[in-house]
């Protein structure tokens, strides 16, 4: 089972979000643990205060490392990362991390047992945490979010449904986009016409082989159009 730990100011924010589609199968097949723990209950103010100035100034406010060593120590036995399970993995989520892709997404879901995910806000978190805690930082996309609760949520759709077991049809996961370095191919179903748009014919021969190299093609012209990043 692969044991999912979120740490978050905001632990009501994944209240509902995982009672829905190949996530709550996969919790109610047993295949993943969700959870999602307030980072307040690991302060030891009566305030419980999470934040403070950056030190040389600027604008905002950082999350300070006392209560993230203490939550990540509680939930992995450890306070350093040299210490962890090799099947543990605390990732921190933050615009300066490597950018996620399904290729990452494959060695968590296969390496890993137990995924704590580390939720920035503000400014962002006191890079002592990375320094001595983080496994993985983590990167959603090339933008700024207000937090790390929605790439939270990214990270551990794209992870669960790679586990075996969560989906419905294992053949789903070779044939889709970034599987092969590539986007996936062309999806049509019925009518074969609608407003003036038919569905390509090859499609409707029955003969798999040339389904199959119609789709290898139609990836390829998809791929150079949206993403010719990937062919490169």
């Amino acid at each position: 089972m692969l044991r999912c730990d979120i740490i978050t100011i905001f632990p009501e924010f994944f209240r509902e979000a995982f009672d829905h589609g190949i996530i709550r199968r996969a919790r109610a097949a047993g295949l993943v643990e969700t959870k999602a723990h307030d980072l307040r209950g690991w302060t030891s103010d009566k305030h419980r205060i999470v934040d403070d100035r950056p030190f040389g100034g600027g604008e905002g406010m950082v999350l300070k490392p006392e209560p993230i060593f203490a939550a990540v120590t509680e939930l992995t036995g450890s306070a350093r990362r040299e210490s962890y399970s090799p099947q543990t993995r605390v990732v921190l989520l933050s615009p300066q991390g490597r950018v996620f892709t399904q290729e990452r997404a494959l060695d968590l879901s296969r390496n890993a047992t137990q995924i704590i995910l580390i939720c920035g806000r503000y400014e962002g978190v006191d890079e002592r945490v990375g320094e001595a805690l983080v496994t993985d930082e983590i990167s959603i996309g090339d933008y700024v979010l207000s937090g790390g609760e929605p790439a939270a949520l990214v990270v551990i759709d794209a992870v669960v449904r790679l586990l075996p077991g969560a989906l419905g049809n294992e053949d789903s996961v070779v044939n889709e986009s970034f599987s092969e370095g590539r986007l996936g191919h062309p999806q049509y179903t019925r009518p074969p016409e609608f407003s003036g748009l038919s569905v390509p014919e090859v499609l409707l021969t029955g003969n798999h082989a040339e389904i199959a190299r119609w789709r290898r093609e139609a990836a390829l012209r998809k791929t150079q159009r949206n993403r010719p990043d990937l062919l490169k």
